[in-house]
């Protein structure tokens, strides 16, 4: 009987573990996009004529809940990172307009991860209406809206700092008990609190949403976590919710991934950095053979991957050194590769422009500091929007992996330290140059003979290659052409962009 219990109680923590980190993707689809402080209205439209047409399972959204308004500096981006309740209106829309979103994206193939802030509300001190109209006293802790008080918030009882704030990221305590950056921390031990936030969470639930990115993890408890998730319902879809933990563990502090693999999936930070050294030429490609685990990351099934997300390129949260949009060559090749490789779940991030002097900026604004439509120009986007998954080299990419799903890296090759080949089965293959000469080389592919259009230089249209072609021989060998010099040094082909045949995105 014992034997029996304690292979019960295994089966309950692996399948529990499991439970939380299934996408919910549709069709083969894979790979979430941060649409970065998008309007709910410009996400359904982005959803209908390009993100369910061009294979993306989901897309992130800013925080959904109501927010403090920040008037100086003007209308920064963090302020969505402080909720004063959990009504669903911000500078993104209305909860009428969410539902729209969600429901449209839904018929198109796509989810939607709602970014959720349950670790604290605003910052301490003043008083205020929020972007839904709800009045607030931060200086009583005073939130009607949900309602909180002020007992329902740490205090000098548990966090042991000398003014309340986390100063030491080595101290376990103080890191999850104490107001990070004076954020008002809510007292996640009580069942109070932990049944507002789930009720916040299971009125998303029935808005359609299929899954959370959890901000600032790290600043709760696991088990304060573990005990909100129990009080969460299943999606619409079937099955427990997506969750992925904003986990910044960059291996030498108290609080480590690890201690949240149980509740979700951890966002990877170790990642971007990976990649920044190596497609900085830092770091040789030719190492890439044992990606994954074997660097110190986590186990696939564990991660949501990222070559930078909002915080780090500006140089906060685990920022500093990550590659981003500002430096596009390399940025294209790393995503690439993110993509290319099976390793994690993959999330493309999609900026809009910033001062650099000022990374405190909000998205692009009207003149009453509203929030700006997203213009459509073509593929491109316009009025300060970046929108990276809209850059060919990251669309095409999408289609590559939705291709290559569920096949292993095979004929893997190495010409120096910065050249590297390999395919996924026998569905896709891609090389990269980013040595001072050009990669010219016969080899092996995977694939099956044909002519295939490299989706890095244009696409498959009306039967024809927009762009450079690779013809592949009987036998899968191929001529590998990558000129140093290239704007984009790499190639990939997929069988969903075989001359020939039906043209395939996802």
């Amino acid at each position: 009987m014992m034997l029996i219990w304690t292979l019960s109680m295994v089966l309950v923590q692996l399948f529990g573990s499991l439970a939380y980190k299934d996408p919910h993707c549709t069709g083969g689809r894979d790979g979430v996009v941060h649409l970065f402080e998008w309007k709910w209205n410009d996400i359904a439209a982005e959803c209908k004529r390009f993100l369910g047409p061009y294979g993306f399972c989901a897309v992130q959204t800013s925080p959904p809940s109501e927010n403090r308004i920040i008037t100086s500096p003007n209308r920064p981006w963090y302020e969505r990172y402080q909720p004063i309740s959990y009504k669903i209106a911000s500078r993104s829309g209305n909860e009428s307009e969410f539902l729209n979103m969600v429901k449209t994206c839904a018929d198109s193939g796509v989810r939607i991860y709602a970014d959720v802030v349950i670790n604290h509300m605003c910052g301490a001190g003043g008083t205020g209406t929020g972007t839904g109209g709800t009045w607030f006293d931060a200086d009583k802790q005073h939130f009607p809206g949900v309602p909180y008080e002020s007992w329902d918030f740490n205090d000098g009882s548990n966090c042991h700092s000398s003014d309340g704030n986390v100063h030491n990221y080595n101290n376990a305590e103080e890191v999850r008990n104490c107001r990070l950056v004076s954020l008002l921390d809510l007292r996640l031990s009580k069942d109070y609190v932990r049944g507002k936030v789930a009720d916040y969470l299971n009125h998303l639930i029935d808005l359609g949403v299929a899954g959370f990115r959890v901000d600032a993890a790290k600043h709760m408890w696991p088990g304060d976590i573990k005990a909100i998730l129990d009080k969460v319902k299943n999606i619409q879809q079937g099955g427990r919710p997506f969750v992925y933990l904003e986990v910044i563990d960059s291996g030498y502090e108290a609080v480590k991934g690890s201690e949240y693999l149980g509740l979700g999936r951890i966002t990877n930070f170790k990642f971007g950095n990976e990649v920044a050294r190596l497609f900085k030429n830092q770091n040789p490609l030719k190492y890439l053979g044992n990606w994954g685990k074997d660097w110190g990351m986590w186990a696939t099934g564990d991660v949501v991957n990222f070559v930078d997300n909002h915080d780090n390129q500006r140089g906060h949260g685990g920022g500093g050194g990550v590659l981003t949009h500002w430096d596009s060559r390399p940025y294209k090749l790393a995503t690439a590769f993110m993509l290319a490789h099976p390793y994690g779940f993959p999330r493309i991030m999609s900026s809009y422009e910033y001062n650099h002097a000022n990374n405190w900026e909000g998205p692009p604004h009207n003149e009453d500091m509203s929030t700006k439509s997203v213009p459509i120009n073509g593929i491109i986007c316009g009025d300060g929007w970046t929108c990276e998954h809209r850059w060919r080299q990251i669309y095409n990419m999408v289609a590559f992996r939705n291709m290559a799903s569920g096949k292993p890296v095979n004929n893997w090759w190495v010409g120096a330290d910065y050249q590297i080949a390999f395919s996924r089965g026998d569905s896709a293959f891609i090389a990269f140059n980013l040595e001072g000469y050009d990669l010219d080389k016969t080899l092996q592919t995977g694939l099956p003979g044909g002519t295939y259009c490299d989706v890095i230089t244009g696409n498959l249209e009306n039967g024809e290659c927009t762009g450079e072609s690779v013809t592949v021989g009987e036998d899968g060998m191929a001529r590998i052409h990558v000129s140093h010099s290239s704007p984009d040094p790499m190639l990939a082909i997929h069988v969903g962009a075989k001359v020939g045949s039906a043209e395939k995105r996802h």
